[in-house]
């Protein structure tokens, strides 16, 4: 048996990651490696430094695509990936196309997510998804919940969609995000201001995303445009990506210049 009172000691997930040590147990007692559903990217962050700095389990993550930001788990003995010509296998994961008409009733991923929840999906059967201008959108789900999506009809707003699924060779997949540094000087070190510079949007859009709770710093969710950043920051909108505070310098007109990673 794991620790599990002592990995799960100031976890920020403390339910979801006691579902990814039980997995955990259970690949160890029957040497059989275990797939988990769908997690975000700050549960993966934690189950790898958690569970990954144990010495008899290997973690790997699979998402469909090399940016994925929900992946699903793969945990098993450390033994077996160790063994000469062994590769991880890749997740049970199928492509998934969502048709219809936003043009009047413009859509953001989490819209088309709690569309797809409400028709009976599963989060952790739902990976990334991302638009496809007004037409829809595609999404990366688990195969085992396929059968019950394809021609499916389901709501996203105010919008009727239908389902198709489809392979993952199929879906025509985001623009690879190149990690790289943004200066920017601000007159307020303002979240709205800050992450708008950062992740290469509108002030307004991006105060917006804020109130509805689409954007997180630390991983805590954070819905007051005003709230201050500091140096070590890290704000993360899903779907487009995520920024950290590197430096930040007043200038002699009283406004701050920042660097920042984005990725």
């Amino acid at each position: 048996m794991l620790p599990r009172d002592e990995l799960l000691k100031g976890s920020g997930r403390p339910e979801e990651l006691a579902q990814l040590i039980g997995l955990a147990e259970q690949a160890l007692r029957t040497w059989e490696p275990c797939w988990s559903g769908f997690v975000g990217a700050e549960l993966q962050e934690e189950a790898q430094q958690r569970l990954g700095a144990l010495s008899e389990l290997h973690l790997h993550a699979d998402g469909g695509w090399s940016q994925a930001e929900r992946c699903r788990l793969l945990l098993r003995r450390a033994e077996l990936s160790e063994e000469p010509g062994a590769t991880a296998p890749s997740a049970a994961l199928s492509g998934l196309v969502v048709s219809g008409n936003f043009l009047f009733d413009p859509a953001e991923p989490e819209d088309v997510r709690q569309g797809l929840l409400k028709a009976g999906l599963e989060s952790g059967e739902l990976g990334d998804i991302w638009m496809r201008g007004d037409r829809g959108a595609q999404a990366v789900i688990s195969s085992e919940a396929a059968p019950r999506c394809d021609g499916l009809e389901a709501q996203v707003r105010s919008v009727g969609v239908l389902l198709q699924v489809v392979t993952l060779e199929q879906l025509q997949w985001p623009a690879s995000r190149v990690p790289r540094q943004v200066s920017s000087v601000e007159a307020s070190l303002r979240l709205d201001a800050v992450a708008s510079a950062g992740l290469g949007m509108s002030r307004s859009r991006m105060a917006e995303l804020i109130r509805s709770g689409a954007v997180r710093v630390n991983w805590q969710v954070i819905t007051t445009p005003s709230r201050e950043l500091n140096r070590g920051d890290r704000v993360r909108l899903d779907g487009r990506g995520e920024v950290e505070i590197l430096e930040i310098q007043p200038t002699k007109r009283d406004r701050w210049r920042l660097v920042m990673q984005r990725r």
